[in-house]
């Protein structure tokens, strides 16, 4: 070990932790190497822990439970009732079902469901589809709807969460 020389007041000299042939730079390398490989190896296994949770998910299986009116919406995929897509072309009823939709977006009483309600109009007939909170908001969703100008007749097949 080398002795360093004088270190505080006292005239106490204090020894290096290296070996008497060896200089800084050797150890400053030997930190660098040690640095230099942990860095190397935490890199590695981060990314064999990105490829193993990749491949785990892409295994993963999860349920996916029905949301809200999917039953609802297989019992009207038949072609007994109208849906949005059978809506006709015509500027008229098109510029009714804009209006009717604006309207309903407007009322901010409804619920999530009353706003996303089906609207779909032919020759002025206004059909409204898909759930509503209760009976008192199917009422109301259809006297919004029939005080719509240029509304002709209302053809309410709203369904009511509570009967």
């Amino acid at each position: 070990m080398q002795t360093v020389g004088k270190v505080g007041n006292n005239g106490e000299s204090a020894t290096k932790a290296w070996p008497e042939n060896s200089s800084h730079e050797d150890v400053n390398m030997s930190n660098q190497l040690v640095l230099f490989t942990f860095a190397l190896m935490a890199d590695m296994m981060l990314m064999v822990g990105r490829v193993s949770a990749g491949q785990a998910s892409a295994t993963l299986v999860v349920p996916i439970p029905q949301i809200g009116n999917t039953r609802r919406n297989g019992r009207d995929s038949g072609n007994n009732t109208p849906a949005p897509e059978d809506q006709k072309e015509t500027r008229g009823d098109l510029a009714l079902t804009t209006a009717v939709r604006r309207t309903i977006f407007r009322n901010k009483s409804l619920s999530l469901d009353a706003h996303n309600a089906k609207v779909t109009t032919r020759n002025g007939v206004v059909t409204l589809r898909g759930p509503v909170e209760n009976p008192a908001e199917k009422g109301k969703l259809q006297a919004i709807v029939q005080n719509t100008r240029g509304v002709e007749q209302v053809n309410n097949q709203l369904e009511s969460k509570m009967h």
